[in-house]
């Protein structure tokens, strides 16, 4: 099994928590350095797609959000990237895990999420750094 940074590539239960599937379209936001790139890699594998831009302009079937304390306001970015998110889709919110730079706290994510008309409905670890919380509208749950 090939190790990727943060993920092994065979790490199939992580990418099965994210319910992707082949031919998907995954959008990203908030992409930087410190991303993790082997959860990256990990999503393209398990989609057999390039996660595509901010920019795309087109239906998409999930979101990827990487955002940290500091960026800009949370609740804005989590309306904005539902735009072009297809019917019954999800966001995962990606975060600083706790006592890493940019950390943003379980409430600040929920009350953000609210606003947004989303609620959460799992978190968990990502590699070394990051907590993945997935968001849906409310009134569903995945």
């Amino acid at each position: 099994m090939a190790t990727m940074e943060g993920v092994t590539s065979g790490d199939s239960g992580t990418i099965a928590r994210l319910g992707l599937t082949p031919g998907l379209v995954i959008q990203e936001f908030g992409y930087d350095d410190d991303c993790d790139e082997g959860f990256r890699d990990a999503i393209q594998a398990a989609t057999g797609e390039d996660l595509v831009d901010e920019g795309f302009g087109d239906v998409t079937d999930g979101v990827i959000v990487w955002f940290r304390d500091g960026d800009d306001d949370l609740a804005d970015l989590l309306m904005d990237v539902q735009t072009l998110l297809d019917d019954g889709a999800c966001v995962w919110l990606l975060t600083p895990k706790s006592g890493v730079t940019g950390h943003v706290t379980p409430r600040d994510v929920g009350e953000a999420a609210s606003l947004a008309g989303l609620h959460q409905t799992s978190s968990f670890v990502i590699g070394e750094s990051w907590t993945a919380t997935q968001l849906v509208e409310k009134g569903r749950s995945k």
